[in-house]
């Protein structure tokens, strides 16, 4: 299969269905290769100019839109599991575990893609130790866990910390094995060696797109947020190895760059890639208070962000990841000034809405409707009442 007929382009009956996967000419050197991928996301999803105010000199920011890569699939995570349910289905694997936040739109992502496999999904769901033995409630990703029926085991950040989620999610699968299922396990974000490959199919579709633009255009940077590296290892190695070579800007939103490169390094091992991480991607932390903890201002800015471009980004990943940029920005405009940066919007909407009471302060324009008694009664369509 050469780069012009590559996956990304899918015939109208693809959708769900398990295809032999053949990588990209120039990651055909990685190892392993995975055999198989499944069609899970709608690709290639759309790039286009994004308006943010306060740009340095001539600098231009363009918007790839992995949060439309599928409603209830949405976001970044759906790229990894084309390849790691692919695996699972192979393993004859009849249930998925992975784990996450309350909040998790990697735990959403494979609550969803496990029951369109018929696979059931047992999710390890980290809350505070005030709420671990309450009901979670149906709040934002939460409500689509439970409609498609995913098992919730909660633990307590404190757990979490002591035990890890490698151990956590072990002692699920003992517990399924011995009650005679076939569990797959998952890693936090499906970041492991296997996922990274979404990402290095995300850098062939966007060569893709390129090669389709009537205009010269190439990116000297991607940015994007950093959550479990598997995104951003995906990334940074295929940057390399094709003919993009734009740089890799990573913004973390929890740990510290020293652990993510780390993680990123061993993402990269397992594919042999050969390469130090600190060499091909540079990670800066745009943490802020903590992992899913928002600031007034990083709030203020999604708002900000939603009002000047449509564009509503989550608090968490690529809400964080934008903020960091933009405020990069403003501190060191040289450093930006005249270049073409992609952005890569990872999704996450339905995050937003566990922030709603953080985030309502800042909403207005509203009113009741002044309506005059002599207004004479006229019909439209359809009587609702």
């Amino acid at each position: 299969m050469d780069d012009s007929t590559s996956q990304t382009h899918q015939s109208p009956f693809q959708f769900l269905t398990k295809k032999p996967y053949e990588p990209p000419p120039w990651a055909s050197h990685l190892n392993p290769i995975p055999s198989h991928t499944f069609s899970l996301g709608h690709f290639p999803t759309p790039i286009h100019k994004w308006n943010l105010p306060n740009l340095p000199k001539n600098t231009e920011v363009w918007l790839k839109r992995d949060d439309m890569s599928g409603m209830q699939l949405s976001g970044n995570k759906v790229r990894k599991l084309e390849f790691l349910l692919a695996d699972a289905v192979a393993q004859s694997a009849d249930c998925i575990v992975t784990i996450g936040s309350i909040q998790s739109n990697h735990c959403r992502a494979t609550a969803v893609a496990a029951k369109y496999l018929n696979l059931d999904c047992y999710l390890i769901l980290r809350t505070s130790k005030l709420l671990v033995d309450k009901d979670p409630g149906l709040t934002g990703n939460l409500l689509v866990d439970r409609l498609v029926g995913a098992h919730i085991d909660l633990v307590s950040n404190e757990e979490y910390a002591k035990v890890g989620s490698e151990a956590l999610t072990k002692i699920l699968k003992e517990k399924l094995l011995n009650e005679g299922r076939k569990p797959y396990v998952i890693p936090v974000g499906g970041s492991n060696s296997l996922g990274t490959w979404g990402y290095i199919e995300a850098i062939r579709e966007l060569e893709q797109q390129l090669q389709h633009l009537s205009i010269e255009q190439k990116f000297d940077d991607i940015v994007v947020a950093c959550g479990s590296g598997g995104t951003v290892a995906g990334l940074s190695i295929a940057s390399m190895l094709s003919g993009l070579k734009a740089k890799i800007n990573a913004f973390c939103v929890c740990d510290d760059p020293d652990y993510f490169y780390e993680h990123v390094q061993g993402l990269l091992d397992g594919i042999t890639a050969g390469v130090s991480s600190r060499d091909i991607v540079s990670i800066e932390t745009a943490k802020g208070l903590g992992y899913a903890m928002s600031t007034a201002d990083e709030l203020k800015f999604v708002k900000q962000v939603a009002e000047t471009t449509g564009v509503i980004l989550d608090p968490v990943y690529s809400g964080k990841a934008a903020y960091g940029m933009m405020k990069d920005m403003g501190e060191n405009p040289r450093k930006w000034e005249g270049r073409k940066i992609l952005f890569i919007h990872t999704g996450g909407l339905l995050g937003l809405y566990d922030k709603a009471d953080e985030i309502g302060s800042l909403m207005g324009k509203w009113r009741k409707m002044d309506i005059n008694e002599s207004i004479p009664r006229q019909d439209g369509i359809g009587k609702m009442f």
